[in-house]
């Protein structure tokens, strides 16, 4: 897995940060959110057009959409024989003939061989929602245990196939011989103020990526503009006991990114403050 923050700022762009787009490789490339310039952001971070699989927009929110327009007449020059999924909130629409577009709803929205994408609701403009990206759950086998049972070669196969195997007398069950290796998980909050459906949502996440607009003690400008301060983000990662926690969706008022990480730190150690071009490999 493997996460390009292609732009970081809240609302407006400054000189450091584009509008806000994350591109996450899952198996394949997927597209969240796709704010103003994202196209030439993918170019200046290594992110070709035609390795996106699936665009998922968090909400309607210009500073998240504008980018989609110009980045889908590009798909419609360059590579006209594509049908790319987009995933939009209800109430907005696309027309392009590139475009197979779903209303996303709570639950499972897409999946590929290894991976699938979750929408849950949160609390900022209607129909504004976050996303889990999470790693399917793997069986694998205990093979000092299944070599001791005299299980080798296509028998392995015909156990994971059947659930059980036949030696001898013996009737191996699956289960005694495998362990359930869980999934990675990530989860992008979009915009939203502090809510219990994103904890509930982040349980346990290798990754939170959570927006924190404001910084120090602007809460109730948070509140009043239905967005995330540091401390919310904070709050939400220690309550969901998430492993990092990646905060984006920084405004253009802070421009001095070591006092925001020293702030970070200090309440939530494994914090990292996203900046345009940041890469994770998880």
């Amino acid at each position: 897995m493997k996460i390009v923050f292609l732009g970081t700022s809240g609302a407006v762009p400054s000189k450091e940060r584009g509008m806000p787009a994350i591109a996450i490789h899952a198996k394949e490339w997927l597209l969240f959110d796709c704010g103003e310039g994202t196209q030439r952001q993918m170019m200046t971070y290594g992110i070709p057009y035609g390795s996106i699989k699936a665009i998922f927009l968090s909400h309607s929110h210009l500073d998240h959409t504008l980018g989609i327009y110009g980045l889908l007449k590009t798909f419609e020059l360059s590579l006209p024989h594509i049908k790319l999924p987009v995933f939009l909130p209800e109430g907005m629409t696309l027309k392009n003939k590139n475009v197979v577009q779903t209303q996303i709803k709570e639950g499972k929205l897409y999946e590929n061989n290894e991976f699938e994408i979750y929408a849950f609701k949160v609390k900022h403009s209607e129909n504004s929602h976050g996303f889990i990206i999470k790693e399917k759950d793997r069986v694998k086998f205990n093979e000092q245990k299944a070599h001791s049972l005299g299980i080798k070669g296509k028998m392995f196969k015909e156990i994971e196939e059947k659930g059980f195997l036949k030696i001898g007398k013996n009737k191996i069950k699956l289960k005694e011989v495998t362990w359930i290796k869980k999934g990675r998980k990530i989860v992008y909050s979009g915009d939203t103020v502090y809510c219990k459906e994103l904890i509930k949502a982040s349980k346990d996440a290798d990754i939170l990526i959570h927006e924190s607009t404001f910084f120090g003690e602007q809460e109730k400008e948070a509140k009043e503009f239905m967005h995330s301060s540091l401390q919310d983000a904070v709050k939400v990662a220690e309550k969901a006991k998430v492993k990092k926690l990646i905060l984006t969706h920084i405004s253009p008022r802070y421009a001095k990114e070591d006092e925001l990480l020293e702030q970070a730190i200090k309440q939530f150690n494994n914090s990292i403050i996203a900046k345009d071009g940041l890469v994770i490999d998880l």
